[in-house]
C-alpha cells in the first residue's frame, strides 16, 4: 500500500471496503469528521481498469444546466451523455482519467460524443489538479495551472521564460517557444519572484521528491521599481502514482502572497488539498483541503523569499502532521462512530456472561458442553 505522505513512509489508512472516505476540512490537531459514501468495489488486479470511487450520477443528470429532453424510458441525447461523460471524467482520482475515460468511451459506444466530452473535460481536470508534464527540452517541469495559461493549449513556464503548448488528451509538452516581452514581468518584478522560485525550489525538492512548484506573477507585473504593490502565487504539485499497489495520491497547495509597499507587509493566503485512492478489495478515497493565512514583513528579495518559504514549510509541516494523527485515531475513534452505539434493545450484550441467555444455555445443554 502507498501512504499520502510524499516526503518520508507513514502508515497508511486502514483496509476499508465498499466505502468512500472524505474528511471535510482538518483542524490542526482533532481527528476530522468523515463522511462515508458507499460506492462499489472493484476487483483486485495488477492495474485496474477504471477505479471510479466515487457514486455515480443520477441518470440523467439534473441540474441547472441540463434537464431531462425526454420522457421516462427514452434514450438520452447525446448533449446529455457527454455532459455525463465530463462528469465521470472530472471527478476521476488523481492519475486515474484515463483508466476512466477507457470505461466511458466504451460505455458510450459513439466515438464523436467521447471525443466532445475528452476536449472538454481534459483540460479542466489537468488545470484543477495542477497535472505536471516534462518539458521537451528536459529542463524541467511545467505545471498546468489557470495562473500561467495563455490560451485553452499554451501555458506559461516563468522559471524558463518559456510557453509550452500542451496535449491535453496525451497530458504531453509538444513543443516550446520563447515567451514574449509581454508576457513575463519586468526586472524589478521578476528579481523577487526568481529569488523566491529558488528558496521554494529547494523546499519542495527536499519535501517532495516528485514534486514540481511555480511562481506566477498575478498582478503589477509590469512595475518597474519601489512604490507600488504586486502579488505572487505559489503553486506546488506532487503526486505519487502506484496503480500496481492500488493505490495513488496527490498534494497541491496554492499560496498567495500581496505585496503592499506603503505599509511594507506581505500578506500570505494558502489552501492545501490532499487526494489519495486505495482500491484494493475495497475503494476508499480521501478528499480534504483546508486554508492557512499567516503573514511577514516586506524586506530584500531574498529575505522576503527565505521568509515566505518558511511560512510555507511551517504551516504544510504542521498540516501533514494533523493529517498523521488522525490516522492514528481513526480506527479507535471514527469508524467506531460509525456502528451504533447500543442495539434495538436499548441495553449492552452481556458479553461478560452470556450463560444469561436462553439460547445459550440451550445450545450447551445440547452440544453437552462444559462437561
Amino acid at each position: 500500500m502507498g501512504t499520502l505522505d510524499h516526503r518520508q513512509p507513514s502508515r497508511p489508512p486502514p483496509a476499508c471496503s465498499h466505502v468512500t472516505c472524505r474528511p471535510s476540512v482538518l483542524p490542526s490537531r482533532p481527528s476530522p469528521p468523515l463522511r462515508f459514501i458507499p460506492t462499489h468495489s472493484t476487483s483486485p488486479s495488477p492495474i485496474p481498469s477504471s477505479p471510479l470511487p466515487y457514486p455515480p450520477p443520477p441518470l440523467p443528470l439534473q441540474g441547472p444546466e441540463m434537464s431531462v429532453e425526454g420522457g421516462a424510458g427514452e434514450p438520452l441525447s447525446d448533449r446529455q451523455k457527454r455532459e455525463i461523460a465530463v462528469w465521470f471524467l472530472s471527478n476521476a482520482p488523481a492519475g486515474e482519467i484515463h483508466y476512466v475515460a477507457k470505461d466511458v468511451r466504451a460505455l458510450l459506444g459513439d466515438d464523436a460524443v467521447y471525443e466532445a466530452a475528452a476536449a472538454e473535460a481534459f483540460p479542466e481536470y489537468n488545470k484543477a489538479r495542477l497535472v505536471y508534464f516534462e518539458l521537451p527540452d528536459r529542463s524541467g517541469d511545467i505545471i498546468i495551472s489557470t495562473y500561467g495559461e495563455i490560451d485553452k493549449n499554451n501555458y506559461l513556464d516563468p522559471r524558463t521564460a518559456q510557453v509550452a503548448t500542451i496535449d491535453h488528451l496525451k497530458q504531453t509538452c509538444t513543443k516550446l517557444r520563447p515567451a514574449e516581452d509581454e508576457e513575463l514581468p519586468s526586472a524589478y518584478i521578476e528579481e523577487f519572484r526568481c529569488a523566491l522560485d529558488v528558496e521554494l525550489s529547494k523546499y519542495v525538492v527536499e519535501a517532495y521528491p516528485k514534486g514540481a512548484c511555480a511562481i506566477y506573477c498575478t498582478s503589477g507585473k509590469d512595475i518597474e521599481g519601489p512604490g507600488s504593490d504586486f502579488s505572487f502565487t505559489a503553486v506546488i504539485s506532487a503526486a505519487k502514482r502506484s496503480p500496481q499497489n492500488f493505490c495513488n495520491g496527490s498534494w497541491r497547495s496554492i499560496w498567495t502572497m500581496e505585496f503592499n509597499y506603503e505599509l511594507q507587509f506581505v500578506n500570505i493566503k494558502g489552501n492545501i488539498q490532499v487526494d489519495a485512492h486505495y482500491f484494493e478489495e475495497g475503494n476508499v478515497q480521501l478528499d480534504t483541503n483546508i486554508d492557512r493565512k499567516d503573514s511577514t514583513i516586506m524586506q530584500s528579495p531574498d529575505d522576503c523569499a527565505v521568509s515566505i518559504t518558511n511560512i510555507i514549510r511551517h504551516h504544510e509541516s504542521e498540516y501533514l502532521s494533523s493529517l498523521e494523527e488522525s490516522y492514528l485515531n481513526l480506527s479507535d475513534a471514527t469508524f467506531k462512530d460509525l456502528r451504533r452505539k447500543l442495539p434495538v434493545t436499548r441495553t449492552l450484550f452481556p458479553w461478560h456472561n452470556t450463560l444469561a441467555f436462553s439460547l445459550t444455555r440451550d445450545l450447551a445443554k445440547e452440544l453437552a458442553l462444559g462437561k
